[in-house]
């Protein structure tokens, strides 16, 4: 039996008046946090939002998000995020190593426009061969198919070459883009602080095309996801945005389905892919 040494006062040690016992539990296990859905999410070193707006997203017993921060410039211009691509390999590998996951997400819009989604794919692959994977922009496709939607006003916070860009890339997807409105801001730490109200107005304004079906903020650093119901509700029309659907397109390919209120259309709204997509 164990006996606890008590320190006197004047240095002398003397035994404690209750001896201890060490007793060995047994325990069960269950499937932890993620016992539904474990998602990988790469994170760029600047990034301000994406975590906060994902735990507001993804909020649901059963379904964990493992980060690992991804190094990247602040300057969001094509060279410094195509230098991005040599560190989705070995940032990847810092999530969970040796542990199972469902999907792993890369969150940067710009970035996987500039890499390229399938070279973003392949990147993650070299540390989780066969994982499904997504991007934004493979998210916000996803997205705006299961809402029907063909014509967007793209909202974005990036200088003019960079969301010209964007806009290029949807139109050669099959998509029109009748409106386009930047806030010229190339710093990525700027980015994240441009106002809720400020997107919201550009969201709106974007909205009353008459020819915009919906509408798609682009980059991971806006803060749009709590407020895309009440956007819906003013503008009428469907609302997406990196996070919002990077979020729900990762739970998608885990296979989660359940609608989810409070975070609008989107998430009522199954997509067509499978967990091997």
């Amino acid at each position: 039996m164990d006996t606890d040494i008590a320190i006197a006062g004047d240095g002398a040690a003397s035994p404690a008046a209750t001896p201890t016992s060490t007793v060995v539990l047994p325990f069960a296990t269950d499937g932890g946090l993620a016992a539904r859905a474990a998602i990988g999410l790469l994170v760029l070193a600047t990034d301000q939002t994406i975590e906060h707006e994902w735990r507001f997203l993804l909020g649901q017993p059963g379904v964990a998000v493992y980060n690992a921060r991804l190094w990247n410039d602040k300057e969001i211009v094509p060279e410094t995020l195509a230098r991005m691509e040599q560190d989705i390999a070995p940032t990847t590998r810092l999530i969970l190593p040796e542990l199972p996951l469902d999907v792993v997400a890369f969150g940067c819009t710009s970035g996987s426009m500039v890499i390229g989604p399938e070279r973003v794919r392949e990147r993650i692959r070299e540390a989780r061969p066969g994982i499904a994977t997504t991007t934004p922009v493979e998210a916000v496709d996803a997205a705006l198919a299961a809402l029907g939607a063909r014509r967007i006003g793209l909202v974005a916070p990036y200088q003019r070459s960079v969301g010209e860009a964007m806009r290029d890339y949807f139109v050669k997807a099959g998509y029109r883009v009748p409106v386009l409105a930047i806030f010229d801001e190339p710093d990525d730490t700027v980015a994240a602080r441009i106002a809720p109200d400020s997107i919201a107005a550009a969201v709106e304004q974007a909205a009353a095309h008459p020819e915009v079906d919906a509408v798609f903020v682009s980059c991971t650093s806006l803060r749009v996801a709590e407020a895309v119901e009440a956007l819906e509700a003013r503008t009428g029309k469907p609302v997406t945005s990196s996070n919002h659907a990077l979020a729900w397109h990762s739970l998608r390919l885990a296979g989660v389905t359940d609608p989810l209120d409070g975070r609008g259309r989107l998430f009522h709204t199954p997509a067509s892919v499978s967990p091997a997509a």
